[in-house]
């Protein structure tokens, strides 16, 4: 298969048959499995809705999934979940395809999450599993925008086996203001990150590979403007999604 089809795991039974093959060498992996082996095969969310918020960094998702937690009364999850986030930089430096089942299985293990929340609140989500696809494909193809797979490719498909959001909202800024924004927090840079800073065409392909997404698909949100009307735009498209 191509490289990036190779690179991310179609399923849950591909990804913990990935993290088997280098648990002997990776303790972290068994403990990932541990966790897989507790959430059940095909959640089924509640009669709540679930929103997820897409993005690079910098475009605003933490103020935004916070204010969008406030006003709805729900509850915020993030991706990857907090149970597995202390072994990122484990396995950020595997190989590819270790490095990606390592951030599928989290969206598999935050369905389950979000399966028990949705029964009780809203949920709002910062980073799901377009997240996982985007920088997949971003990062398995060199080259311009062009160079993707063609738009109707199955890896822009979401899993059968996940549980899916009833609304996902890709935000998006200016690439200087994203920057500028990026300066402004003076956070220390993950390795992806910096890639995008440094290589426009690496952030041009994650936003393309966001916009191809399907089933579901991303709804654009221009995240310039201020805190009070992005909010405003995001809970319009809230309530006309998720009636």
């Amino acid at each position: 298969p191509r490289p990036v089809v190779r690179a991310l795991p179609p399923s849950a039974s591909a990804l913990r048959q990935r993290l088997r093959q280098c648990a002997e060498r990776i303790p972290e992996a068994e403990a990932v499995l541990d966790l897989l082996e507790k959430c059940p095969e095909h959640q089924k969310k509640g009669d709540f809705p679930v929103i997820v918020f897409e993005g690079l960094d910098a475009t605003g998702k933490t103020t935004v999934t916070q204010a969008v937690k406030d006003t709805l009364n729900g509850v915020l999850l993030r991706s990857p979940p907090a149970c597995i986030s202390q072994w990122r930089t484990v396995f950020d430096d595997e190989p590819t395809p270790v490095k990606r089942a390592f951030y599928a299985a989290g969206n598999y293990i935050l369905a389950s999450e979000i399966a028990k929340a949705s029964t009780q609140a809203p949920v709002i989500i910062d980073r799901y599993w377009h997240s996982t696809a985007a920088y997949t494909i971003a990062t398995e193809t060199s080259g311009k925008v062009q160079d993707l797979p063609p738009a109707q490719d199955e890896v822009y498909q979401w899993p059968e086996d996940l549980l899916k959001p009833d609304l996902v909202l890709l935000l998006t800024v200016d690439p200087e203001e994203r920057v500028r924004r990026l300066q402004h927090r003076g956070l220390e840079k993950t390795k992806e990150e910096a890639e995008l800073e440094a290589n426009s065409l690496f952030r041009q392909r994650v936003e393309e590979s966001y916009r191809r997404m399907v089933n579901p698909a991303c709804q654009e949100v221009d995240a310039s403007p201020s805190k009070e009307e992005v909010l405003k735009t995001v809970l319009q498209l809230i309530r006309k999604h998720c009636a």
